[in-house]
């Protein structure tokens, strides 16, 4: 920012004698916080399209409001099952039938009701069980080709439980024409993905990208019932102008609670040219290959006691090759070290089932399914010469999450984890995880969120030094503007959720945030650490209901309040997410 400018912060602290950093820094936060508990909570909610759509094409079936506990204590079996699958439009609301979204419809290939079907976890002439329907809910919200789901009991006379599955379908043909700003950089692309094939669920895509690092042409195929099973059969292929990418997956993953058994074979192969970074500009680049395989099967005794403990056993292969590139004459490269490893290992996984549903948390008016119980894994592998590595070493992968609350006033969810290996040299490549997510509903329309996250790192492999910037969470700052072994990172937001609902295409949301971060740790091309850096902003959100995968357009503006005099005085983004 320009010296001539003057520095609201600066003339604070005068007044109240707060020249220090760190009391400054306090009193942003408390400012924040004040302000943010504060704003007016008149924000409406959404107005309920999906629920009031999705009660329509269940028509004349009517629940008789009995509950799960009773229809279980009664022995009752499962009877019929009804499936109702509605179009991207409900054209029988007058808002809805209208030219364009007749057309819409027209155009739209449906999903094929056998494709909604074998993703159900109960049959007919099966008891009836509450949580079988419950999770068979999540598991069609998860697919990118529905907007929204909802199963329910319809009792009868017989002593039998006739079921109605109700969803409505998104629009999942995507021509598109991207573009997108983030950290003072452009990037854009063009081409076509389609999530649901010919309503079957398979997804194809091809499409040309160009950003700040490379310009790729690439083609995916994806299919998560493979011959109308629970197996999932992935292949990638991409064509770069620093290289290649290729991948293939083929998985049967343990895909509800009470699996029992689970299987996969994965490959991937990359080259690439990666940079280091000082203050977003590209200090050195070196080419990197890496080729990774990853062969497993699993088994479980299903769910006992709401848990879900599972047990994997495997053989996995990592390589990673590089190359030095000497950017200017007289220039020495600098090159991660060579690595490669190849070990069987086993693995745990437990999982706590207790979801919740929600909406205007991460998306806006969308079902979310969170899991407010614990989950845990670790895997523990042992890499010997012996079987083709360059060296003997321990690898260690552990991961825990955990929910507090509830999702109708105040929720808080945990997530941690630790990655490394031990050689005879010592530990390497450790690296400490955290996650911490804090939501406080105010209103169906206002929301307060933070989030502190980080990663702890420890004799990194110098390609695992991570970012930060504009394009991982620092939203006043160029590109990996700092990077680091370790990184820490604050973000407050308030978010509105709107009622205004334009062309019945999508529903529009507002945030007021703030970012505090910094990375820390050698990075060999760095100069003076900047220290802590901290940005206000406030932004737009745009949440579509009719799209696959319920994506969210962000369009914001940041203010950087800390930095060097090359940074602009504002940052303007805009950018595709998965959440607010």
């Amino acid at each position: 920012m320009s010296s001539m400018q003057p520095d609201p912060w600066a003339t604070l602290a005068r007044l109240y004698g707060l020249q220090n950093q760190p009391a400054r820094t306090l009193v942003l936060l408390a400012f924040i916080g004040v302000s943010f508990t504060l704003l007016p909570l008149s924000a409406a909610a959404g107005d309920g399209d999906n629920d009031s759509t999705l009660s329509a094409l269940t028509g004349s079936l009517a629940t008789d409001n009995l509950s799960t506990a009773a229809l279980e204590l009664s022995g009752a079996v499962i009877g019929s099952i009804v499936i109702e699958n509605g179009n991207v439009f409900n054209t029988d609301i007058a808002a809805e039938n209208k030219v364009l979204y007749r057309t819409a419809n027209a155009i739209h290939k449906r999903t094929r009701q056998q494709v909604i079907e074998q993703q159900l976890l109960f049959h007919s002439g099966e008891p009836y069980s509450g949580r079988l329907l419950e999770e068979s809910e999540r598991i069609l919200r998860s697919d990118p080709y529905l907007q929204e789901a909802r199963i329910q009991p319809v009792r009868n006379s017989d002593g039998e439980v006739d079921v109605v599955v109700t969803t409505r379908d998104a629009w999942t043909l995507r021509p598109s024409v991207a573009f997108g700003r983030s950290g003072g950089e452009n990037s854009g692309g063009i081409g076509f993905d389609e999530l649901n094939l010919f309503g079957t669920g398979i997804r194809v895509g091809l499409k040309y990208r160009s950003d700040v690092d490379r310009d790729s042409l690439s083609f995916q195929f994806l299919d998560n019932n493979l011959g109308s099973s629970w197996t999932q059969l992935q292949a990638t292929h991409a064509n770069n102008s620093d290289g290649f990418r290729r991948g293939l997956r083929v998985e049967q993953p343990f895909h509800a609670l009470d699996s029992r058994r689970a299987y996969g074979l994965t490959l991937r192969q990359n080259e690439r040219i990666d940079s280091l970074y000082d203050r977003g500009l590209t200090q050195r680049q070196y080419q990197g290959r890496s080729t990774e395989f990853d062969l497993y099967t699993g088994w479980s005794k299903g769910v006992a006691d709401g848990w879900a403990r599972r047990y994997l056993v495997g053989v996995a292969g990592d390589e990673h090759q590089f190359a030095g590139i000497a950017d200017e004459p007289g220039q020495s490269p600098l090159v991660p070290d060579n690595r490669r490893f190849v070990y069987p290992y086993v693995g745990i996984e437990f999982v706590q089932d207790k979801f919740e549903k929600a909406r205007n948390l991460e998306q806006i008016n969308r079902t979310e399914d969170r899991n407010l119980g614990t989950t845990f894994s670790a895997r523990v592998g042992f890499a010997s010469e012996g079987f083709g590595s360059d060296r003997d070493a321990l690898l260690v992968r552990t991961a825990i999450g955990r929910g507090f609350g509830n999702t109708s006033s105040r929720s808080l969810m945990l997530e941690a984890g630790v990655d490394g290996r031990w050689e005879s040299a010592g530990l390497r490549n450790l690296t400490a995880n955290f996650s911490a997510r804090y939501f406080r509903r105010h209103s169906e329309g206002s929301l307060f969120y933070a989030s502190l996250s980080g990663r702890i790192g420890q004799n990194v492999d110098l390609d695992n030094l991570i970012p930060l910037g504009g394009d991982t969470g620092l939203r006043g700052y160029p590109l990996r503007y700092q990077m680091g072994k370790s990184r820490a990172l604050l973000t407050i937001e308030q978010r509105y959720f709107t009622d205004w609902y334009p062309f019945r295409l999508f529903h529009v949301g507002a945030a007021v945030f703030a970012d505090i971060g910094r990375s820390w740790g050698n990075n060999p091309v760095a100069g003076a650490n900047p220290g802590l850096l901290r940005d206000v902003g406030f932004g737009l959100r745009l949440g579509s209901t009719r799209a696959a995968q319920g994506r969210v357009v962000h369009i914001d503006l940041a203010y950087p309040l800390d930095g060097d005099n090359s940074i602009s005085n504002v940052q303007f983004l805009v950018g595709t997410k998965r959440s607010f």
